[in-house]
């Protein structure tokens, strides 16, 4: 791993994920270059939280770049595909602990919390305490 603190993925992880990016070929228009570059940017953007606009510009390229290309890949499924690979790779190699914990917590809120009129309910306030006599 790079010395670099804008580099969140190792050789390792970079080369289990570069194969399963879209390619270049037969696509219209300016080739991608240097996607592990971008994809960088969008685990740093996502990892700090800062604006797409105030991605640092010298280590990731210019932040519309970036931007277009996380829209694209979740548009059509790329990340999704990334993840379902990522995950199957780490389950054959039993990284995976599937134990899952269910909570059956039920917490109820006080008739009064709801913002529904129900004028056919009784609610236990009773109006004639503020008529005129």
């Amino acid at each position: 791993m790079s010395s670099s603190r804008f580099q969140s993925l190792s050789d390792e992880q970079w080369e289990r994920i570069e194969p399963l990016l879209p390619s270049n070929e037969g696509r219209r228009g300016r080739p991608f270059h240097n996607d592990r570059r971008v994809v960088e940017g969008i685990v740093y953007r996502y990892r700090t939280g800062i604006p797409w606009r105030e991605l640092p510009r010298k280590p990731f390229g210019p932040w519309q770049t970036v931007w277009k290309r996380h829209r694209r890949y979740a548009g059509d499924g790329t990340w999704d595909r990334v993840l379902q690979a990522l995950l199957a790779q780490a389950d054959a190699e039993s990284k995976i602990d599937w134990t899952v914990s269910i909570d059956a917590t039920i917490n109820r809120g006080h008739q009064h919390a709801t913002n529904t009129t129900r004028p056919e309910q009784d609610t236990g306030g009773t109006s004639e305490s503020h008529e005129s006599a």
